[in-house]
């Protein structure tokens, strides 16, 4: 079953989406399975991470301008190559294991929609599968 969902990003940063894959998975009425989170675009990626802190999100952020800075020498036109290759380090999905209905998250685990590229309308998607 698959689920569609959009989101308006303002800002670089990770924006919390668990509630949604929470959605897909009840909507679904799959009781064992998996879940895929993807996102079809190359400058924003899918992460799963701490949601009990919110600093660990500001510097996952951090670490990743840090470690893929923008570069005078980056010949991408659009001058987001940074973007680009912060969702390829990150990844554009993730896959969540489904077990009495329910997506099997560690204590301080959230699914995350990872924005490198603002402003942007953004759409995500949720495959559930029994």
């Amino acid at each position: 079953m698959l689920f569609e969902y959009s989101l308006h990003t303002t800002h670089e940063g990770l924006f919390d989406i668990t509630a949604q894959l929470e959605q897909a998975v009840a909507q679904s009425g799959i009781r064992s399975g998996l879940a895929t989170v993807y996102c079809p675009h190359t400058t924003a990626a899918i992460t799963i991470n701490e949601n009990a802190d919110p600093a660990v999100a500001s510097d996952i952020m951090l670490g990743l301008e840090s470690a893929f800075p923008d570069r005078p020498d980056f010949r991408h036109l659009e001058g987001n190559s940074a973007a680009h290759l912060k969702s390829s380090a990150v990844g554009t999905s993730v896959s969540v294991i489904i077990e009495s209905g329910q997506p099997l998250l560690g204590t301080w685990q959230a699914v995350y929609f990872c924005e490198f590229d603002p402003p942007r309308h953004r759409r995500y998607y949720i495959s559930v599968i029994g």
